[in-house]
């Protein structure tokens, strides 16, 4: 270590790995807004945030698969949180949100307002916290989107209105990972309900899938906007790629 550096605290990474989950993956640079105010906010330069966002990148699966290797020099500290946080996504998650909102003097609710068109459906009716309810509205949807630059997955709409957080398994099925963008997918709201009934469903390798349901159809409707697509590669995600078993899962409810 170089006279003058610091040793990263654990509740530092915590809330670095925070916002590496929700920010773009072109935008993790020093002169970036949040990265400069996550850098006021634990005191440290916005270069070394920047740098340890890419410390964090080098343990991300979907990065090394493209062949992108993020920053080395990473400490056994930052794999030990990477692992925890990944591996206990929800918990952690929330642990990370309520510290950022203590360390700006604020409410996770206020930080997070919900803009009406951000309203995601949720499935399973059962009572939640309602920090679960708007982490799953705002946080979620953000972290999924932004996984997706902010496109349709499928049909590449980048209208933000139109689109969706959706859930690969549902809130009542995975209580662990509700708020895991592993288990998320950027749709517009068409493809969103088609994939939520089954009429539609994403493969392994990132294939798309569509029922004989549709694909018997001789709609123009329904041409234009599944058929045509049926077989067709997903838009690749920036950072987290779907987890396998959860689209395996989702597969069994597929209507072939």
């Amino acid at each position: 270590m170089k006279p003058g550096q610091t040793l990263w605290t654990k509740e530092e990474l915590l809330l670095t790995v925070n916002l590496y989950s929700k920010i773009r993956f072109g935008q993790m640079h020093a002169s970036n807004k949040d990265v400069r105010e996550l850098a006021a906010i634990i005191g440290r330069s916005p270069s070394a945030v920047a740098r340890k966002l890419g410390n964090f990148a080098s343990f991300d699966p979907k990065l090394q698969a493209r062949g992108v290797k993020g920053l080395e020099n990473v400490s056994k500290l930052d794999k030990q949180i990477w692992q925890e946080y990944t591996n206990n996504w929800d918990e952690l998650f929330i642990e990370s949100e309520q510290l950022l909102a203590q360390k700006k003097n604020t409410t996770i609710e206020a930080l997070n307002p919900t803009e009406q068109y951000e309203q995601d459906v949720l499935l399973g009716r059962e009572e939640l916290r309602p920090i679960l309810v708007r982490l799953n509205q705002t946080v979620f949807r953000k972290m999924v989107l932004s996984n997706f630059n902010y496109k349709c997955c499928i049909t590449g709409i980048d209208q933000p209105e139109l689109l969706i957080a959706s859930h690969i398994l549902p809130w009542s099925e995975d209580a662990g990972n509700r708020l895991n963008p592993r288990n998320g997918l950027s749709l517009n709201a068409l493809h969103d309900k088609a994939f939520e009934r089954g009429l539609i469903t994403i493969s392994e390798d990132l294939k798309i899938k569509v029922s004989s349901i549709l694909l018997n159809s001789s709609v123009p409707s329904i041409c234009d906007n599944f058929i045509a697509f049926n077989g067709k590669n997903l838009i690749q995600p920036k950072k987290f790629s779907p987890e396998a078993a959860f689209l395996r899962r989702h597969n069994d409810k597929f209507k072939p």
